[in-house]
């Protein structure tokens, strides 16, 4: 017989409140076309893209994340000296330690929160919150800080026609708590490595270290290029399209709702037509909201979700209560869906 004692926490974890943060500088689609031989009627109709948020020099990592944060722990109506953990998830913070989710608990005013950051791309809110849950129904903190934040425009090559419109930057997040009923329904997550190509940087990191640059890729002025995201657009298309719609769906059925019990759905805000196409397989019915923030935020990876649940709940599209079905997937290729309650 065991002599550990068992583990005590909430029985079941909601959101409680979001926030999110858009830097102050709005790029229109013709500041991308002084790069790239494209169009605004092109970049609108493959991606729904007209406008995306670009960081300035202050607008860091951590200040967009305290920002986010700020505005979700208002919203949930608690103290920050309440937050037990504190989980960032990002690929765009560029110091590999100590995590940046160690300074931001710090300056929100934790009580030394537990912090770290994890990296699971445009799927990171949904593996953050589901860490979040397992803390609060494990007991080992009662309020746990989930926070997406990206500074993709730092990773983004503008002379690379495909992937140059796509990107944004900002921070959402959320705090989760005790729950007395089911209100974040089971996760449906994983991989695919095998396809671990079609999303990547272009260039490692420990490639600047061997200084032999002549091997480095470089841009139109003859400088070394800085490490940026690439994509083989067609085949991560066909994989949300096809493979993610599957995975949406199986995260209803182990929610136990069907696509008429939903309210909103909020997908990861990639392209709008993976989004319609979704929409179209799962057949949802016309009552449902569906985020479609990528129109003037862009695609901003881990932040993505957040951000478009901010949005809807302060326009009144969505309104607290609501049932929603969250997914992101992105490099790696990996996954997270489930069902929430909004807060």
């Amino acid at each position: 017989m065991s002599k550990i004692k068992p583990s005590k926490g909430a029985p079941y974890a909601r959101i409680l409140g979001v926030g999110g943060y858009r830097p102050t500088r709005v790029v229109p689609n013709e500041v991308i076309l002084e790069k790239i031989d494209s169009s605004d009627e092109w970049i609108r109709s493959r991606s729904g893209i007209e406008t995306r948020h670009w960081a300035g020099p202050d607008e860091t990592v951590a200040a967009m994340s305290i920002e986010a944060s700020g505005k979700a722990i208002a919203n949930a109506g608690i103290d920050a000296s309440q937050i037990g953990a504190v989980v960032v998830s990002t690929v765009s913070h560029f110091s590999q330690t100590p995590a940046v989710a160690t300074e931001i608990a710090d300056k929100l005013g934790t009580d030394k929160a537990a912090a770290f950051d994890i990296s699971a791309g445009c799927a990171g809110f949904g593996y953050g919150l589901t860490l979040a849950k397992g803390m609060i129904v494990e007991g080992s903190a009662e309020y746990v800080l989930v926070i997406g934040v990206e500074r993709l425009s730092d990773l983004t090559d503008l002379e690379d026609r495909a992937t140059a419109f796509l990107f944004g930057d900002g921070a959402g997040a959320v705090v989760v708590g005790p729950s007395q009923e089911p209100a974040i329904g089971p996760t449906v997550w994983g991989s695919e490595g095998d396809k671990s190509e079609t999303i990547k940087q272009t260039v490692p990191w420990d490639r600047f270290r061997i200084g032999d640059l002549s091997s480095l890729p470089l841009d139109s002025e003859g400088n070394v290029k800085f490490p940026a995201i690439t994509q083989e657009g067609q085949a991560v298309f066909r994989w949300a399209v096809f493979e993610m719609a599957k995975v949406a769906q199986q995260a209803l059925d182990a929610a136990g709702i069907s696509p008429d019990d939903l309210d909103v759905f909020i997908p990861h805000q990639a392209n709008v037509r993976i989004i319609d196409s979704m929409v179209k397989t799962l057949k949802l019915p016309e009552h449902v909201m569906v985020a479609r923030d990528i129109r003037t935020t862009g695609n901003t990876s881990a932040a993505s979700i957040p951000l478009a649940m901010e949005r809807l709940l302060a326009t009144g599209e969505a309104k607290s209560g609501d049932t929603a079905l969250v997914i992101g997937f992105g490099a790696g290729l990996v996954y997270a869906a489930m069902v929430v309650t909004l807060p």
